[in-house]
């Protein structure tokens, strides 16, 4: 290639290994293939073959002639389970195997300054903290994209400044203590309200050191994407800005993702395309189509969580006794006593047959947006939190784990569309918050939820919206970028 030759922007989006990194992804992916930039998505292979065996990716991806998939080894057996206690094995083989082989691909692969189509940007996920030196090795501009919600985010900024004032470590007799060291939320952020990872007690540990790294590197890079908008994380953004001064605030992403597809003409069907690593079953949405308005309550506890049989039987009991119609996502694997799982399974089937409906997995998207749902149980994801917030459905959080911590606390004590039920696990205060949001304040959070909802949908529902603005000027300095050698 002649020096004078322009080459076309070329992005790589290289995301976690894990269910939500992966959808999220994958939709900014196909606006990008939409406003005519050559995409390449980087999935492990482990990931890949599961979206070709539960969706239409391939099919869906080729109406795009720029975009492509590769693929990359994630250093586990195929048989890992690659669950949630398991994921320092995966930290291990991201380091040990896949971390060499990027490099190499940047470096001297197809995709790099060599090849007749050299990426000329990086989209990485805020958890690959290699990646920034990577980038400028290779002389690639890279922008990072943290799936995780701001507020959670947040946090991790804050966290020197918490061991500084000793507010971390903490004891377990200090969870309800306030927390003095995160700006903005003194107020209302307690020890238990913080990232999951924040109650371990020493301070060299692994998960510690990584993201003390995660949040060095982080600013190093061109520009940070969040999927949140300025009407749902204003406050929160501006901190952040302290930090990463170009914010690329387009959220939330799946609402903003079907605004593009059918302002370029797609189909409405089209934009309702699901990203699963497990099969969606599809059964329910027939059995909501009978039940009555705002009826019933959707449960599940995402991609990631792991009930033990005591914790089943307790949130069981809580939503029989609530006396509601409800739709589980019993997800595959997240039981850990699997030998009362069967049994449980069934007792809980036989029991409820006549106002509930048990399913393994879901397009959760629509099904929260049905006219049957009136509450989602939730383990607080960032995704569920904002596909939530959209359809304007009040919660009950009961986070597991990392950032589902910190948006609970926000979904209560912030926006107000929700009780956080963090910690506590019994059957009465489960039935006891069902109650609440569905009987005795029902009109009280069905008015923040309208109000919230609203105000996310602003962000996105045209043009103009802060939402839009920001993914435009995401893609014409993604463009830019090509001209661009990045400062060490």
């Amino acid at each position: 290639m002649s020096k004078d030759e322009v080459v076309s922007p070329h992005v790589l989006i290289f995301p976690l290994p894990l269910q939500g990194p992966v959808n999220c992804m994958l939709k900014l992916a196909e606006l990008f293939a939409i406003n005519r930039l050559r995409v390449t998505f980087l999935n492990t292979i482990y990931i890949q073959n599961l979206l070709l065996k539960h969706t239409n990716v391939q099919s869906r991806f080729s109406n795009y002639p720029e975009f492509h998939f590769e693929t990359i080894p994630d250093g586990l057996s195929e048989d890992h389970p690659r669950s949630s206690d398991k994921l320092l094995d995966l930290a291990d083989g991201i380091e040990e195997v896949m971390k060499p082989l990027f490099i190499e691909m940047l470096t001297f692969g197809k995709m790099s300054s060599k090849s007749s189509t050299p990426v000329t940007c990086i989209i990485a996920d805020g958890g690959y903290t290699f990646v920034v030196d990577v980038a400028k090795d290779v002389g690639i501009p890279i922008l990072y994209f943290d799936t995780i919600s701001p507020c959670a985010l947040w946090t991790y900024f804050c966290l020197p400044r918490l061991i500084e004032l000793g507010e971390v470590p903490f004891k377990e007799e200090e969870y309800d203590k306030r927390v003095t060291g995160v700006c903005g939320t003194e107020n209302f952020l307690r020890c238990r309200d913080l990232p999951s990872f924040f109650r371990i007690r020493d301070l060299s540990d692994r998960i510690i050191q990584y993201n003390l790294q995660e949040i060095h590197e982080i600013p190093r890079s061109q520009g940070m994407i969040l999927n949140t908008s300025e009407h749902i994380d204003g406050p929160i953004i501006s901190q952040l800005s302290s930090h990463c001064p170009n914010i690329y605030s387009i959220g939330p992403l799946h609402a903003l993702y079907k605004s593009i597809l059918l302002s370029a003409q797609k189909t409405s069907e089209q934009a309702n395309y699901s990203n699963s690593l497990w099969e969606d079953d599809n059964s329910c949405m027939t059995w909501l189509d009978a039940q009555p308005h705002k009826s019933v309550i959707y449960i599940s506890i995402g991609s990631l969580a792991i009930l033990t049989g005591d914790q089943l039987l307790e949130l069981w009991c809580g939503i029989v006794y609530s006396g509601k119609r409800f739709l589980w996502a019993l997800r595959p694997g997240s039981i850990a006593d699997k030998d009362e799982k069967s049994k449980t399974v069934e007792e809980l089937s036989d029991a409820t047959k006549d106002r509930g409906c048990i399913v393994s997995w879901v397009f959760q998207e629509q099904v929260l947006a049905h006219p049957a749902i009136g509450l989602f149980f939730t383990h607080s994801g960032w995704n569920s939190t904002l596909e939530g917030l959209i359809e304007g459905v009040p919660m009950i959080c009961w986070p597991y784990l990392l950032d589902q911590q910190v948006n609970s606390r926000f979904v209560q004590e912030v926006w107000k569309v929700g009780i956080d039920l963090k910690d506590r696990y019994d059957r009465v205060a489960i039935e006891k918050a069902v109650r609440e949001i569905m009987e005795d304040k029902k009109d009280e959070f069905q008015k923040s939820c309208s109000r919230m909802a609203k105000l996310a949908r602003q962000s996105v529902g045209d043009q103009d919206g802060s939402s839009h603005c920001n993914f435009s000027r995401l893609v014409e300095d993604i463009k830019m970028m090509r001209l661009l050698k990045p400062s060490s």
